[in-house]
């Protein structure tokens, strides 16, 4: 088990930025990471990429010195363990309404005595055949994985209050497409509704000493969100390569 570079910078107030991106395909992340991009999400929900591609994916990560994480599709317990097994640092799980879907996201995440996570002899462990005795790889493991829920339907909003005093998160992603559709804006979230309902739920993550993430488009967009105390920002893989090739499109002068 490595330490997390990204859950170190948040602790210390610092941003991430990174993309979420549905390929399966290592050198992707390859890419990612020597373009110096904080970390690499794997997208296990909106994609066809399987378990057994991710260790090939978390490897690529590594080499290039980007931290990987995933969004797992659902809040099942032997999905997630298989994610964490291969490597993945911390996950994004979407879905998450309730006090009780977020201390059972808890309990997948993390090792005993903070959770259930079983324990085998598996690549984040080194195979158990690192320099950590188990014990102490179960100790570090608890405190490098980042437990990043999704907000992004009404009743989590509703929630919410409940649920920043679940132990062992270390933030919330808020989706403004999902919830602007939860909340009956089907056309997207530049509704002053959805505006006004993310804002506090923002203040609310803050005023909880909790990571507060959620989609940036662009740079400016993301120093925006900085400013505002948004410390997690993703972009993803097609987004960022759209802007970049319609600027680079604007060479043929028409």
């Amino acid at each position: 088990m490595k330490e997390n570079p990204i859950k170190r910078r948040l602790k210390n107030n610092q941003p991430v930025l990174g993309i979420i991106t549905n390929s399966t395909d290592p050198t992707v992340a390859e890419l990612c990471g020597f373009s110096g991009l904080d970390f690499y999400m794997i997208d296990g929900e909106h994609s066809p990429v399987t378990t057994a591609q991710v260790q090939d994916i978390v490897r690529a990560c590594e080499t290039s010195g980007i931290t990987a994480l995933a969004r797992v599709r659902s809040n099942d317990p032997k999905l997630i363990l298989q994610y964490l097994d291969a490597g993945v640092m911390g996950v994004m799980i979407p879905g998450i309404k309730t006090v009780s879907d977020l201390e059972n996201m808890v309990r997948a995440v993390k090792y005993p005595p903070l959770g259930d996570r079983g324990l085998g002899p598996v690549r984040a462990a080194d195979y158990l055949q690192g320099g950590m005795g188990q014990g102490e790889y179960v100790s570090f493991a608890n405190e490098q994985t980042l437990v990043l829920p999704q907000l992004e339907d009404k009743e989590a909003v509703d929630n919410l209050d409940a649920m920043l005093t679940v132990e062992g998160v270390d933030g919330f992603v808020i989706s403004p497409r999902d919830l602007a559709m939860s909340m009956g804006y089907y056309d997207g979230p530049g509704h002053d509704e959805v505006k006004k309902t993310i804002g506090a739920v923002v203040e609310k993550i803050k005023g909880a000493g909790l990571v507060v993430g959620t989609t940036a488009a662009s740079g400016d967009q993301a120093k925006a969100l900085i400013d505002r105390g948004v410390l997690f920002c993703l972009n993803s893989f097609a987004g960022l390569l759209k802007t970049a090739a319609a600027d680079f499109m604007k060479g043929r002068g028409e």
